[in-house]
This record gives structure tokens, sequence and C-alpha cells, in this order.
């Protein structure tokens, strides 16, 4: 009797809210649509999601938010939807309504917002990251090459362990790869990932499978105007400048790309020799509309710098980007932020996002010494595999 009772509390109290079959679901609207979109949305085991708007912006979603996008990719009818929500959360069928057009409205807001942030967390509150295992990472730092316009800093890079540069038809295929098991962002890095001729070819690959792309670039190359107007009809995304203060050539890079049609982040590198500059540096960045700055230092020594340029980027009402791939420092704004030891790897790392070398070896974060295994030739489940915590 009370095992039935006990049975008869979990249907009543916990099956409703049981989450939906993780999975894959794609919509896309019809071809003589007069304003194409796609979304792709991935179900993770816990209930809650990540929605891709037009190959451009991930959303993260909360447990409900995932079904109303479940149900808006399906096309289920409203009432239907309202009426399965209010049976599964036990609220009005009026209110689940009413929550359910609401999404819709934000989801078209969002789908004809230009110049989104590539990362969008929708329904859920700040949190501490990457606690959940997930199923797959959320992103993908390729590392297309370890070359570098000034070669006396290419010692920073590990070109010794790294042989040979993957081909175009073989990054098509870990690209495929990582897209087929459910990773909807990439962003391309190196050493200078711009002295790949066939970069831009790589960008519109990734757009055409439904990716998010990102690029970190010194810039340089995005002073050519017929190479930025290339490269934003690629499909890219999102870009990183890692400023040159010193170079007036970066500022102008910055000046171009922020009157482009692309969301754009500054990466600052603290060092000794700019340390006493960071307050000036960071007015001008805000002068010319630079929102969004990433930061790193070349030296734990110089950590009170990097603590006093964040809280003064937070003071200039700009946003500190904490979580994509910097160049070669292990001062990295992820472990300030998580009030992590600064030798310790960034919490994220090897769960939401993992990172390939040009030779295909996968690492669970940059700088690693730990090889996962190698994306061309290893298949993805055993690369997963021994990227999870046991």
């Amino acid at each position: 009797m009370r095992q039935r009772f006990r049975e008869w509390v979990e249907k009543l109290f916990l099956a409703p809210n049981k989450p939906l079959s993780p999975g894959m679901f794609h919509w896309q609207t019809p071809p003589d649509a007069p304003q194409p979109h796609r979304l792709h949305l991935r179900i993770e085991p816990d209930g809650q999601g990540l929605l891709i708007l037009d190959a451009s912006t991930v959303l993260h979603l909360n447990q409900t938010a995932t079904e109303y996008a479940y149900h808006r990719i399906l096309g289920t009818p409203a009432e239907e939807v309202a009426q399965q929500i209010a049976k599964r959360y036990r609220v009005s069928k009026s209110q689940a309504l009413a929550d359910y057009h609401a999404f819709l409205e934000r989801l078209e807001s969002l789908l004809n917002t230009p110049d989104l942030d590539p990362e969008i967390y929708l329904g859920l509150e700040r949190y501490t990251p990457y606690q959940e295992l997930l199923s797959a990472p959320l992103r993908l730092d390729c590392a297309l090459t370890y070359r570098t316009e000034d070669e006396s800093i290419r010692h920073v890079a590990p070109v010794d362990r790294v042989r040979r540069e993957l081909v175009f038809e073989e990054w098509q295929q870990c690209l495929q790869k990582a897209w087929d098991a459910g990773i909807p962002h990439v962003i391309f890095t190196g050493g200078e990932p711009t002295l790949r001729p066939d970069l831009i070819d790589l960008i519109a690959f990734v757009e055409s499978l439904g990716m998010v792309s990102g690029l970190l670039t010194s810039g340089l190359r995005l002073v050519e105007k017929d190479y930025l107007t290339r490269i934003l009809a690629s499909g890219l995304d999102h870009v990183m400048i890692v400023l040159d203060p010193l170079n007036e050539i970066s500022w102008e890079a910055i000046r171009d790309t922020l009157a482009a049609d692309l969301a754009i982040t500054v990466h600052l590198t603290i060092t000794p020799d700019n340390q006493n500059a960071l307050m000036g540096l960071i007015e001008r960045l805000s002068r010319m509309g630079v929102s969004r700055i990433s930061l790193s230092a070349t030296h734990p020594q110089l950590h009170s710098a990097l603590q006093s340029t964040r809280e003064y980027v937070a003071r200039s009402g700009m946003h500190l980007v904490w979580d994509l791939p910097v160049p070669y420092s292990h001062l990295n704004p992820v472990a300030l932020e998580l009030s992590q030891a600064l030798e310790s790897p960034p919490q994220g790392a090897g769960i939401a996002w993992l990172y390939v070398e040009p030779d295909g070896d996968v690492l669970p974060y940059q700088g690693a010494s730990k090889v996962l295994g190698n994306l061309l030739t290893d298949s993805w489940d055993v690369i997963w595999k021994r990227a999870k915590p046991h």
C-alpha cells in the first residue's frame, strides 16, 4: 500500500515536470519568406536548452522556455501549448497562454534585432556557469594556425607539438562532426587566423551548417575594405580584436569593424608597459562606442591592475566578456570573476568549451597538456568521454 501511495504521489507531483527528451530540433521559414529565419534547438537531459537564432546567437533557456521553443519549432497551436503547459506546471491556461505569447514576442524581437551578442541567457538568472553536465560543449575554440604576423612572438604558441595544419577539407570534416554532436558555436583563433587563405570559406561553411561563428584576430586585415566586406558576407557573427595600443592600425580596425554589421569585443592585455595607461585606453574605447571588453594580463603580479581595470570597466557601463578565448594568457578573467585561484584552468574549460589545435588535437582548454583525442581521426564519443569529469 505504501509503495502504491508513493507511486501515486510521484505521478501526481513529479511526472508532469519531467523534462522533454533530449535531442536536436530544427525549423526554418519557407524559401519565399520575406525575412528568412532559422532556429536550431538543443534540449539537454536536464530539460534546459540552447536555441540558435539564424546561426548568429545562442539563447540559453530554462526548462519552461525550452518547452515553448520546442513547440514553436514543431508548430504546435498556441491553445494546445497552453493546455499542455498548464497541466505540466499547474498554472492556469490563460497564464500559460500569456507566457507563451510573451515568449514568442521576445523571440520575434530578438530575431529582428541586429548585432546581438553571440550568447544570451533567457529565462535564467545569473548563476555560476557550467555546473551541470552537458550533452556536448557549448563552443569549440579552433586554432587554425599558430603562425602570427610577428614571428618574434611565435614562441608563445606550442608550435613544437603541432607538426602540421589541417587543410580546408579536413577542417570541414571536423566542423561537421562538431555540429552533428550538437555544438552550436565555433570561434576561429590562432595564432592569427586571417593568415589562413581559407578562413572566409570556413566561416561560410559553418554558417551553412547553422553554427554561430566568431573570430579572434589582431584585426590588421580588417582595415582592408575588400577583406572586411568579404568576411561580413561569409556570415561571421562576432569578432574579438586584440588591441595593440601603440599601433594606430589596430585602432583603425576597431573603428572600421564598429561601423560594420558585426558584434565586436575588444581584448586588452595588461602588461608592465601599459598598466599605468589603462584608464585612458578604456576611455578611448568607450568614446569610440566599444561596449564589450575582454581583459587578461601577462603576469600574476599584474593581478591588482587587472582587478582595478575590471572595476573601472564596470563603472564605465561597459560589459566585461570573461569566457571567450584570449591570446595565450594564463591570467584569464574567468578565474577572476569566479574567485578561483589564478593558476587554475577556467571553470567551464573542458565542459562548456574545448580547444582544437591546428592539427586537430583536442585539449580541455587552451594551453592544457592533456590531449583528449584528435577531432579528425577519433570519434566524437571517445573525445567527449575523455573530457567529461568522472
